[in-house]
Parts: structure tokens; C-alpha cells; sequence
């Protein structure tokens, strides 16, 4: 099959075929617009611009016109090579994987964005940057099905594509996806705070998205506490009876009063998915104890990193279909069998019609305005995103993963059978790494 008909059947602006004698279809068409693309080239060809966290609060700390006009062109300019880098990668795969559901949507996706980013004007004042940011929003917005649609893809595909190929595509593909929503939420950001000295701020100072003071023991606290308010559909029918008996409790200890700069959704995305799993995992495993015994979560900070220790009593992670703690983090179904369970597959179906941000906020979504004190109903940023809390999708521990990476920190899991489990966050406390995108 031509190249042609190749991006054609992956659902892109499809033209008229015919077929020829041995049954394959050949496009009328040359698609050059599609593969061999000029504009493409030219930005696929240049290299990403990779930034620090201490770039980014540097830069942002004094905000005026000047750098917020600087800001917008950059974010303009980087963003399409981002773009490009993966639009290639995804015109690498095989033509089975492209033609799984899902992966098509993704590419149209991302072939929009390109498209649109590179014709944007260039951004010369604040009225245009105004004009930008709104551009940007809708660019978030619309990628908001990216994630839960490529694991459908690559769930499906999985039988065609060795396990080490599909892993390394998808940290590629969700850990540039990251990067640009930082960029872009981090640009409307400064956007919001220009006038504002958010910096000097004693009760939360931050730049942008970062905090740059971001307590370690008030995140925790702050995820303990939204799991404990979690509504009865947050789980499903067979854990239901664990709301009349309660959640383990949640002991922190270590440095208490650790600080650092770090942007405060990621960290706290990855809290609380460690927490759930860890609660979950307990209440399962001593359900008919006359007590569940409580998780501890110990904080340390060394003088180039902060991590954080949860452990539990849980009885271990690992079961038939898993062999390591590492196959928990891969998308292939021969490391991770469950990638392939019709519930699983039909959970990703129904989060790729509405979007996943992988965000606390879509985790938490269903909480009554009276658990959320002296915020106005619809602005709790806890709740904007406005949908029920996700069925279990398999997202939670890989998305956390490549989170915890993206600036150089780390994340292990430590299963003891019949015991429990000890994870080990760790993450850079300087700001010097750079992001860990891959060309």
C-alpha cells in the first residue's frame, strides 16, 4: 500500500480510492500535504528548545509587557516543532497501529495544531496576546481525548509492536504532550498574573504554574483529604461498603516543614493516585480485620532532592498478569495483560468521548459546593473540569511515571507479597534539570 493510502486509512481528510487488481487501494491523490511535507520538514528538522524550572520562575518573577510579549512568541514559535517531532513519530508506525482506533483521531489532532500554530501572527502587543491565549485555551481543550485515546490505540496495537517500541512511543508521545501544556498553561498563567506580584505572596507564592514554595506535608494532607470526601461513585458497586467502614489512616512524618519549587499539579496528581491505590489496596486486603492498619507517608529532604516514602500493608502489587513493578508503568499488554480486558478497553472508550487532563480536578469532579469553603460554585479549580471521577482506566500509575520523570526525579515501586508495598517519589529540588523530552 502506498504512502498515500496510508495516511489517507488513518482517517485524515480521506479522497476517493480505487483498487487495483491485487485488492489494494491507491489514492487519487499525491497527500503530499500529509507525508511529504515541506512546512513539516523545516520544523521537524529543528531541535526543541528544553527549558528549567528556574528558567521558568526566572523569567516570570518580573512580568511586564516586554517578556509577556517574549513569552507569547516563544510558546508560538516551540510549540509547532513539538508538534512536528511527534506528527513524525506517529507517521512512523506501522500501518496496523495507525489504523486502531484512536490513533487516527490523535493525528488529526495533531496535524490541526500544527497547521494552526505555524499560521498564528506573530503576537506584538497585549490585546493580541489576549487574543492568543484564548487560542491557546482552545488548543488545550480540543486535546483534551489525546491520552486516553492513544492507550486505546496502543492497547489494541499491542500485539503488533514489541513491548520495548511501544513503551518508548508512548513515553515520547504522553511526555511531549506534557511538556506543551506546560508551556501553554504556564504562558495564560502569567497572563492572568501580569500587574499581580504573586511572587511576594506570603500565603502562596507562586510564578505562573509554579509554586515556589510548595509544602510536601500540605499536599499530602490535601489529597488524604479529598480521597476521604471522595462521593459513593468514585468507586464501583464492590467497594462501596468501604465508605461505612471508613479509609485507612494516613500517617506523615519526616521533614514536615520541606519546601520546594515545583508545579503543584503534577505533584499532586501523583500524590494522589499513590494514596488511592495504597487505600484501596489496604481496605481489599483487610476488609474482615477489626481495624485497617495505616499508611505511612514519610517526607525527606536532601539538598538536591525532596522524595516522599508511602508505604502500606496492602499484600504486594503483584498478581498473574504482573511480574515487576515496572510492567505497572508499560502499555503493552505482554508485560501488562490487563492493558487488554474488554473493561478496561471500554473504560478508554468512554474517557476518549469526554477527555482526560490527568488532572486531581477530573479525579475529584463530583464534590458538593459545601465541601469547597468560600469558593463560588464552578470556579473551584478542583472542580472545573466538570465530569464524574473516571472509571479506572490504567492511566494513573504511567501518567504519574512520566510526571515524576519529566524534570529528572523518579519513581519506584517496592512490592513485598502478602505484605505490602513502599513507594519512592523523588524529585529535584533546584530546578536545574531540564525537560526529558526526546527529539
Amino acid at each position: 500500500m502506498s504512502w498515500q493510502c496510508y495516511y489517507f486509512h488513518a482517517g485524515v481528510r480521506r479522497p476517493p480510492c480505487r483498487s487495483n487488481k491485487l485488492g489494494h487501494s491507491r489514492s487519487l491523490s499525491t497527500a503530499l500535504h500529509f507525508y511529504q511535507n515541506r512546512q513539516l520538514d523545516l520544523y521537524a528538522a529543528k531541535e526543541a528548545h528544553r527549558l528549567t524550572l528556574r528558567q521558568l520562575v526566572f523569567f516570570g518573577r518580573q512580568m511586564d509587557e516586554d517578556r509577556l510579549i517574549k513569552s507569547a512568541n516563544y510558546v508560538r514559535t516551540e510549540l509547532p516543532v513539538r508538534i512536528a517531532h511527534r506528527i513524525r513519530d506517529l507517521q512512523a508506525l506501522p500501518y496496523v497501529v495507525v489504523t486502531q482506533e484512536g490513533v487516527a483521531r490523535v493525528y488529526e489532532l495533531y496535524w490541526s495544531a500544527f497547521e494552526k500554530f505555524r499560521r498564528f501572527p506573530q503576537v506584538t502587543n497585549l490585546s493580541e496576546n489576549e487574543i492568543f491565549c484564548e487560542f491557546l485555551q482552545n488548543i488545550l481543550d480540543e486535546h483534551a481525548p489525546v491520552i486516553p485515546s492513544l492507550s486505546l490505540g496502543l492497547s489494541l496495537a499491542s500485539p503488533h509492536l514489541p513491548p520495548d517500541s511501544l513503551d518508548s512511543f508512548m513515553r515520547r508521545m504522553l511526555v511531549s504532550r506534557i511538556s506543551r501544556r506546560v508551556l501553554a498553561e504556564h504562558h495564560v498563567a502569567l497572563t492572568k498574573s501580569l500587574g499581580k506580584n504573586s511572587f511576594n505572596s506570603h500565603e502562596d507564592p507562586h510564578v505562573g504554574i509554579i509554586y515556589t514554595a510548595l509544602n510536601l506535608k500540605a499536599s499530602i494532607d490535601k489529597c488524604v483529604k479529598l480521597l476521604r470526601k471522595r462521593p459513593r461513585n468514585a468507586v464501583n458497586d464492590k467497594e462501596e461498603s468501604l465508605f461505612n467502614r471508613g479509609w485507612p489512616e494516613v500517617i506523615v512524618d519526616g521533614h514536615l516543614d520541606a519546601k520546594f519549587a515545583y508545579i503543584r499539579e503534577h505533584l499532586e496528581y501523583i500524590l494522589f493516585e499513590l494514596l488511592k491505590n495504597a487505600m484501596r489496596a489496604t481496605w481489599f486486603k483487610h476488609r474482615d480485620a477489626a481495624t485497617l492498619p495505616p499508611i505511612c507517608a514519610t517526607i525527606v529532604a536532601g539538598e538536591n532532592d525532596v522524595g516522599v516514602r508511602i508505604s502500606d500493608q496492602g499484600g504486594g502489587l503483584f498478581s498473574a498478569p504482573i511480574q515487576s513493578a515496572s510492567d505497572l508503568f508499560s502499555f503493552s499488554h505482554i508485560r501488562n495483560a490487563t492493558r487488554m480486558d474488554d473493561n478496561r478497553l471500554g473504560a478508554l472508550r468512554t474517557a476518549s468521548s469526554r477527555g482526560v487532563k490527568a488532572t486531581v480536578a477530573e479525579q475529584v469532579g463530583g464534590l458538593q459546593a459545601n465541601e469547597t469553603e468560600r469558593v463560588q460554585v464552578g470556579k473551584d479549580p478542583e472542580r472545573e473540569a466538570g465530569i464524574a471521577p473516571h472509571q479506572r482506566i490504567g492511566l494513573g500509575l504511567p501518567m504519574s511515571n512520566i510526571f515524576a520523570t519529566y524534570f529528572g526525579g523518579s519513581l519506584e515501586l517496592v512490592s513485598l507479597d502478602e505484605w505490602g508495598t513502599d513507594v519512592f517519589l523523588r524529585l529535584p529540588k533546584l530546578g536545574t534539570n531540564l525537560e526529558g523530552i526526546e527529539v
